[in-house]
């Protein structure tokens, strides 16, 4: 079969998809990925195994668009504002869930200790796209919501950089890395200063044409380049491609005067890539896998949530932080997708015995907080009395 009437079957089966999720109230990522588990071997087999090999430029150039928005939020006089509290918030609840998916993984299903350590790394990244568009659909405001949108900005950051440390130590288990024990500690090190150090030198580069462009067109053409060159660039040095993108856009919003644009103009082409990262993404699944990691992939559900909010929970007590942040922060941080599916790919690279039940656990973790994750948000800020919270503030107070 073609590529390109394939690549047509991906978009029209995913467009199915996400039209099916809308009428169930469902985020489209759910219809997207379950349209293309159809569509792949586990079903119809229209998608085999070699063809998502053959897009893999689709997924590279989607999570750099990913990256690239994550960044976004890094703006530095918000940063300021939020201080050391979010920071400690972002890591320890990070950390709760890499800590309890490791203890589950490694100790009650005796996983390898490569295997508990990569997959626990996968656990701390949250989907942040869920969580703001349901603050944004409510209008939510107050100490919970001002809390949330600079943690889900951070957190990815703290999840690549914890996979780099992870992909580290799996490989120096496994003796599949030479060299001398301070070269390989701190190898995750170099790769992220050194991502961070060529995505500030490519955003500035960005800034500096973006700045110049006479229209629409030119404009995306310039950041379609930025991040083709930071992904390329990435993986020549063998760098962090997701956080060289990630480092081009917070530059970008920091240096940049009129930034949004620059953002609004790569958003208006993205929907598509994402649609086909996802569908793609579900057809990779494959469900005979299920049968042999099930109790480990539903463990593995319950060990993320609960790490994230017992981390969420008692950082923010420690911190002396408003009480509706101490409850209900963890409901908000559940979303789990674009960057957690990006790691897997690069698990499938650098250590392919443990690819597929890895991915088929994260494919699976996916399907249940992309779907409920919204759900849980809204909860969360409704609970805090939240929802509508900038209406509030637009209004006269009462005598």
């Amino acid at each position: 079969m073609d590529f390109l009437f394939k690549l047509s079957i991906i978009l029209i089966v995913g467009l199915i998809g996400g039209r099916i999720s809308k009428k169930l109230n469902l985020p489209n990522v759910t219809g997207y990925l379950v349209a293309g588990l159809f569509i792949g071997p586990s079903f119809f087999n229209l998608i085999k195994d070699a063809d998502i090999q053959s897009f893999s430029i689709i997924n590279e150039i989607a999570l750099a668009a990913i990256a690239f928005g994550i960044g976004s939020e890094f703006e530095l006089k918000d940063m300021l504002k939020v201080g050391k509290s979010v920071v400690v918030i972002t890591v320890a609840e990070a950390l709760g869930a890499m800590l309890v998916v490791f203890l589950v993984t490694y100790y009650m299903f005796d996983q390898s200790f490569a295997f508990s350590i990569v997959i626990a790394s996968m656990s701390a990244a949250t989907a942040p796209a869920a969580t703001i568009m349901v603050i944004n659909q409510y209008r939510a405001d107050g100490p919970l919501t001002r809390t949330i949108l600079p943690v889900v900005a951070l957190d990815d950051a703290v999840g690549i950089m914890a996979f780099g440390i992870a992909m580290s130590m799996a490989k120096l288990s496994l003796g599949t890395v030479n060299g001398s024990f301070f070269s390989m500690v701190s190898a995750p090190f170099i790769e992220i200063f050194g991502s961070l150090l060529i995505g500030f030198i490519l955003g500035v580069l960005t800034t500096y044409f973006a700045n110049k462009a006479y229209s629409q067109e030119e404009l995306l053409g310039i950041v379609l380049a930025s991040l083709f060159a930071s992904s390329g660039i990435a993986n020549f040095l063998a760098l962090s491609p997701l956080l060289t993108c990630m480092m081009v856009g917070a530059t970008i919003v920091n240096l940049m005067h009129n930034s949004k644009r620059v953002f609004a103009v790569l958003n208006d082409v993205a929907p598509p890539i994402y649609l086909l990262f996802f569908t793609l993404a579900g057809a990779s699944l494959h469900l005979s896998i299920l049968s042999q990691v099930g109790a480990l992939g539903i463990a593995y559900v319950f060990a993320r949530g609960g790490g994230k909010m017992l981390g969420a929970a008692l950082s923010a007590k420690a911190v002396k932080a408003d009480n509706a942040v101490c409850k209900y922060l963890g409901l908000a941080l559940l979303p789990q997708g674009g960057v957690s599916l990006g790691l897997s790919i690069i698990v499938k690279k650098q250590l392919p015995q443990y690819s597929e039940a890895i991915t088929t656990v994260i494919l699976f973790s996916i399907l249940i907080y992309e779907s409920l994750g919204p759900i849980l948000s809204k909860i969360a800020i409704e609970k805090a009395g939240e929802i509508n919270g900038k209406d509030k503030k637009l209004s006269p107070s009462k005598a």
